[in-house]
């Protein structure tokens, strides 16, 4: 077993803390990749304090990684040592379902191995997440990273970057559609970026007039304070697309309203409470309220060609990781443009 560091929650109630870990040793088709940078996601709140439940601990967050290749198993062909590397949300998958068949692995039905707060393919094995020294990770769950962009920047591609790409290429959505993108955070900011860069009119859906500028800045062609009765009635029956990134309770009928007939509102967001959804928000209009999950491996490594093609990364602000309990706390209250990342190298 490998010796390593990170910060851990020993429960659901301790604040992060330093602690020590083993990895699993690099077999054949691994990489160990010493960890630069790993982006700070509003999930990884809600799973160190168990709000989704299920939670395993000690628990070592973090699922958007880049690093550089250290080691490397025998078997290896994609990478070789020095090489840049990316890990998403997920270090593993069945590779046997038709999902996995068709690059869909973060829907794997036979059971996904996530990048923290869950277990290898042997159902046994804990895994821990990138606010750590190093990963161990199969070769196949690596991705390659470009040279051309500021890494800091390019960590929360791995998470909040494809969560956000893969709907609006899923649902082909570009120029001639209308998309209201809910909520400038995180995600929100990449949605932004990703809509405006393939040719959509895109407004930005906030209670927060502050953000207004900000959203403009980053590609939005118009801004709708949703707390003004006038300008929610501007854009009622609007919308061909919502992207809806919101992880807080909110009222989905009133954004079910902005849309269009056989308009469409996509969840990228998990509040950790059940919605209460009106039957007529949906009728009224042929509507549908759906979700996407990240994206798979192929659509990943897509993703991040077509960043460093079009010189596309997150706004972040970078952390020394003993700072990583109070920068949850000022997640919670919207006080950050747009992701903190963790220098790694502070651990």
């Amino acid at each position: 077993m490998i010796e390593t560091k990170g910060y851990a929650a020993q429960d659901a109630k301790t604040a992060l803390a330093p602690w020590s870990f083993q990895r699993r040793e690099v077999e054949a088709d691994d990489v160990q990749i010493n960890i630069l940078y790993c982006g700070v996601c509003h999930s990884d709140l809600h799973q160190i304090r168990n709000e989704w439940g299920g939670s395993l601990f000690p628990m070592v967050p973090g699922h958007e990684i880049i690093g550089r290749v250290s080691k490397i198993g025998n078997k290896v062909k994609k990478f070789k040592v020095g090489d840049l590397a990316g890990v998403g949300c997920m270090v593993d998958s069945c590779g046997e379902c038709d999902n996995c068949h068709h690059g869909l692995e973060q829907y794997c039905t036979g059971g996904i191995s996530f990048t923290y707060n869950g277990l290898e393919q042997d159902k046994k094995t804990r895994t821990y997440g990138g606010y750590s020294k190093l990963v161990v990770v199969k070769e196949d769950f690596a991705l390659h990273v470009s040279e051309k962009l500021p890494l800091k920047a390019v960590a929360p591609l791995l998470c909040a970057g494809i969560t956000t790409y893969s709907p609006l290429k899923h649902w082909k959505i570009g120029k001639g559609h209308k998309v209201g993108i809910l909520g400038l955070g995180g995600l929100g900011h990449m949605a932004v970026k990703f809509a405006a860069s393939f040719g959509a009119e895109v407004t930005m859906l906030s209670t927060s007039k502050s953000k207004e500028a900000d959203a403009k800045k980053l590609g939005a062609h118009k801004f709708i304070l949703t707390t003004n009765e006038a300008s929610i009635k501007s854009v009622t029956g609007y919308f061909d697309f919502i992207i809806d990134t919101v992880s807080a309770p909110h009222n989905y009928n009133l954004y079910l309203s902005l849309l269009k007939t056989d308009g469409i509102q996509i969840c990228v967001g998990a509040p950790p409470t059940p919605a209460q959804i009106l039957g007529f928000s949906l009728l009224s209009g042929r509507k549908s309220l759906a979700g996407s999950s990240i994206g798979g491996l192929p659509e990943t490594q897509e993703m991040l060609d077509y960043c460093a093609e079009h010189n596309i990364t997150s706004d972040v602000e970078i952390i020394n990781i003993k700072d990583i309990n109070s920068a949850y706390e000022r997640m919670l209250k919207g006080d950050v443009h747009y992701r903190f990342v963790i220098d790694m190298s502070t651990l």
